[in-house]
């Protein structure tokens, strides 16, 4: 089979972990008689640099052309300073989202066996096991709310940040978070705070109204706070957790942390039509960009996800996911993982070592 992916290589150690995925992607084309065809597209700092903004013309276009879009990492300090829209980075990202109906973040967090000992969590609930998938809205909520601010007369400028959520939009995100269940354990834990907020409230309403067409899978409410204490007391309890756009944004984070590394955590970002991206979530580490020492697993695991859930492709996911695993579990490791030092490897080295375990 022949499939077409885009590669926004971006900035700092975005081309470095993005040629090894594609390295990678070609050992599965080999292994399993497909054909990867690739088309680049320039976006995000590098793109500022060669023509002016961080989100050329066409540039959605050009990935909707594609069956998917692989990201490396965009943005950088050298951008960051810019009050033009057109010359920040983080634009483009928001603007490709938009443009390809990009409304559910999908964020895995699956602390490897080889790095048990790398989890911060107590060794008995790190010995449990952690797998759980979060969903986040990406469209929605107080992001995208109207912003304001005004003076007063008693309090000074005060601000306000509006929170809104529609009926469809919660939908499509639930029903999202159900589907995916049912590929996994068939639980689903949907995060709110309906005991403070309305918006919350229409969103335990509407997803209690999928849970009941979802007989199969196992349903849960869990107040956002609590969900934050469980993280870290109880991770292996969840399966799929399924909430909105801030709370996302900060759960996924948390739930990045306990697996052992940043470096090893992928991401998809996915609509109903247009192609799926898939990102590694440790963002562009200008620091280290250029000096063979970035680790490139996160952007690996996320050609795999790009396999499963674009492709339909899962002995190819699961043949990659095995190659990671059997890495590190001999030990290998890049500086962002602890481990014996005469198994220290960078990027280049990482990426080889993976492809000859395929």
């Amino acid at each position: 089979m022949e499939y077409k992916i885009a590669l926004i290589r971006g900035d700092g150690i975005g081309p470095e972990v993005v040629r090894e995925a594609v390295k990678v992607l070609d050992a599965v084309a080999a292994k399993f008689g497909h054909q990867f065809l690739y088309t680049d597209v320039l976006m995000g700092g590098c793109a500022i640099d060669a023509v002016g903004k961080s989100y050329p013309d066409g540039t959605a276009q050009t990935c909707k052309g594609c069956d998917a879009v692989l990201l490396g990492a965009v943005g950088g300090p050298k951008w960051g300073h810019s009050t033009d829209p057109d010359k920040r980075p983080e634009t483009a990202l928001l603007s490709i989202r938009k443009e390809l109906g990009l409304y559910a973040n999908l964020r895995p967090a699956t602390l490897r066996p080889a790095l048990a000992d790398a989890c911060p969590l107590r060794r008995e609930t790190a010995e449990k096991g952690i797998d759980l998938m979060m969903v986040r809205e990406l469209t929605g909520g107080v992001y995208f709310g109207k912003r304001d601010r005004y003076q007063t007369e008693d309090r000074g400028v005060e601000a306000s940040d509006l929170m809104a959520y529609s009926e469809l939009v919660i939908e499509r995100i639930g029903r999202r978070a159900f589907e995916l269940a049912r590929l996994r354990r068939k639980k689903v834990s949907s995060v709110d705070k309906a005991n403070v907020l309305e918006t919350s409230r229409l969103w335990r309403e509407i997803m209690h109204r999928l849970a009941a067409e979802y007989h199969d899978v196992e349903y849960e409410d869990v107040l956002v706070d609590n969900c934050a204490m469980q993280l870290v007391r109880d991770p292996g309890q969840f399966d799929v957790v399924v909430t909105e756009n801030m709370f996302g944004d900060i759960l996924s984070d948390e739930a990045s942390m306990i697996t052992g590394s940043i470096g090893l955590l992928p991401s998809a970002s996915m609509g109903d039509t247009n192609p799926a991206l898939y990102e590694p979530i440790h963002g562009s580490a200008p620091d280290i960009a250029g000096q063979d020492k970035a680790n490139p697993i996160a952007a690996i695991l996320s050609a795999a996800m790009m396999l499963r859930y674009s492709f339909r492709l899962a002995a190819e996911a699961e043949a990659i996911e095995q190659a990671v695993d059997a890495v590190l579990a001999e030990g290998w490791h890049t500086g962002d993982m602890a481990g014996d030092t005469d198994k220290l490897v960078g990027t280049v080295r990482m990426g080889q070592l993976i492809c000859a375990k395929l």
